[in-house]
């Protein structure tokens, strides 16, 4: 019998609990910084809660500036002006602020912040990272105010490329930030819409990882949990966006999924990338719609662990058809659209998201190696809200 040989890399240090980000100050100075850029969006930097990370590290001694010029998507173009503000005020460290956008800004500026060589030359390709001078880059401590993308403990920051209309994932082994601090705190008042939108991205991450036909068995446990824990909280959350405790389990869960997806990801990140970069749309909503309608592709090649998995959330078929009915049935539930077509998209351009997802590195980790006609029919099956079998053709 052969054995695998492969690489497992876990996360760091993570500060859990309501009331946590008063430890902010003390972690930035336990990773050397004295100055540091807290990296947010527009959005998080006119909240109070912004004001009071920015005061309370005023009151430690430390020189704190913000950059915020990010959008949803971010770009290269964001991450360089991060890193001139970054240069400019003499920074020497990163606080990672918001949603999965300022964290992987702030990750990529922390990066960029000694290099000079081009952002996308640090492409997750081949052994590109070590072209990384890691003398330059900057400590980071991450702060997730979402819970859905996990890239508080994550070596990857995925970056538009607005001039080639794609997104890249730049990736380092020392990316990961030194100290997370996860509070539940930051996330109440969260709108339900977003709370909804990045509490399934934070399920897409956990069950694509599950699926994966990698060998990481300790990823796969992670991400049976963290899909327990969607399974419970996410309602809640939802529903009642004061729920701390619901709020709690799902920052958890959400970290959870991306420690998992070392294991990799699959088709529904394959396709949601390219479509982010093409349409500028929120990725967790892109990979809430996709999710049934890549399932349903992927069926004959899961059936096993989606019946292993429907047993350990207790649902009423213990089956892969049970799954998918806990999908579609969570998904109404929290008001996520059905459709593509529900949020502006077409399928004008489906054969070039075809070629764009076959190319991307999640494909690599896809239960079955869809080619970019299989990945065009999903697409247009997601714009149609097509769940049929028939809808993702047989390879020749």
């Amino acid at each position: 019998m052969d054995l695998p040989h492969v690489n497992w890399n876990y996360p760091t240090s993570i500060k859990v609990g309501p009331g946590r980000i008063a430890e902010l100050p003390a972690l930035c100075v336990g990773l050397g910084m004295r100055k540091p850029l807290i990296v947010t969006d527009p959005g998080i930097a006119a909240l109070p809660m912004l004001e009071r990370a920015v005061a309370a590290c005023r009151d430690a001694g430390l020189a704190s500036g913000v950059f915020h010029d990010i959008k949803g998507n971010p770009t290269g173009r964001n991450v360089e002006a991060g890193v001139q503000d970054f240069r400019r005020g003499g920074h020497d460290g990163v606080v990672a602020f918001g949603g999965g956008s300022a964290l992987d800004a702030g990750k990529a500026i922390a990066l960029m912040a000694g290099q000079d060589r081009s952002l996308w030359d640090f492409e997750d390709a081949d052994d590109n990272y070590q072209r990384v001078n890691t003398a330059g880059m900057a400590p980071v401590v991450a702060v997730p105010t979402t819970a859905g993308t996990g890239s508080e403990v994550g070596r990857v920051a995925v970056i538009t490329d607005e001039d080639a209309r794609l997104k890249r994932l730049i990736f380092h082994p020392r990316m990961m930030p030194g100290a997370v601090i996860l509070d539940a705190g930051l996330t109440i008042g969260l709108p339900a819409k977003v709370t909804a939108a990045t509490g399934m991205d934070a399920l897409s991450h956990c069950l694509e990882a599950y699926c994966s036909p990698f060998f990481h068995p300790m990823a796969a446990g992670i991400a049976l949990e963290g899909m327990r824990l969607i399974h419970h909280h996410l309602p809640r959350a939802v529903a009642d966006g004061e729920d701390l405790a619901a709020r709690h389990h799902m920052l958890v869960a959400s970290c959870m999924g991306a420690t998992a997806f070392q294991r990799g990801l699959g088709a529904m990140h394959a396709l949601s990338h390219p479509l982010g970069a093409l349409y500028d749309a929120h990725h967790g909503t892109l990979n809430a719609i996709l999710m049934p309608y890549v399932v349903q592709a992927n069926a004959r090649a899961i059936r096993a662990p989606l019946a292993a998995l429907a047993r350990y959330l207790a649902l009423p078929a213990a089956s892969a058809e049970g799954v998918q009915a806990w999908i579609l049935e969570l998904r109404s539930r929290i008001g996520i659209p059905h459709t593509l077509a529900e949020i502006g998209l077409d399928d004008r351009d489906a054969d070039r998201v075809g070629r764009m997802a076959q190319a991307d590195p999640s494909a690599a980790s896809n239960p079955i190696a869809f080619d970019a006609a299989q990945y065009a029919a999903i697409f247009r099956a997601a714009v149609a809200g097509h769940l049929d079998d028939r809808a993702v053709p047989a390879r020749d």
